[in-house]
């Protein structure tokens, strides 16, 4: 388990929104692009790791309850998906770090993936 703040020290990011909720304990990350896969397979409270950066990843967040949204490569977020997230209340951080590398940190200090394995029954979706 680690604290927001922790996360955000760990991968030298900038707090877009949401530096009141940097006290928020979590316990699971997944990463992906695809939002499909993001409403597949996350599990409410993890941390989202993505290189998208357009409202949808707001949405998507908010349906599934995700605890955080870390963008990841350097990615920067048009106006409106920081209005939408602070509207909706979901911490959104930006790094300079790949994907891979952002995971990699977080498993190094404890955070586990909000699935490890897929499923068969989930594969045929």
């Amino acid at each position: 388990m680690l604290r927001l703040r922790e996360v955000q020290k760990i991968l030298d990011a900038e707090v877009l929104v949401g530096a009141e909720k940097l006290d928020m304990e979590v316990h699971t990350a997944f990463g992906a692009d695809l939002m499909s896969d993001v409403l597949a397979f996350a599990d409410s409270g993890c941390l989202l790791l993505t290189g998208l950066t357009n409202p949808q990843i707001i949405r998507t967040a908010y349906v599934l309850d995700i605890a955080a949204i870390i963008l990841v490569r350097g990615k920067r977020p048009p106006p409106e998906t920081i209005l939408a997230a602070s509207d909706k209340n979901i911490p959104l951080l930006a790094t300079r770090y790949i994907l891979f590398e952002s995971a990699g940190r977080l498993y190094e200090k404890g955070i586990i993936g909000s699935a490890q394995k897929v499923d068969e029954y989930r594969v045929r979706l």
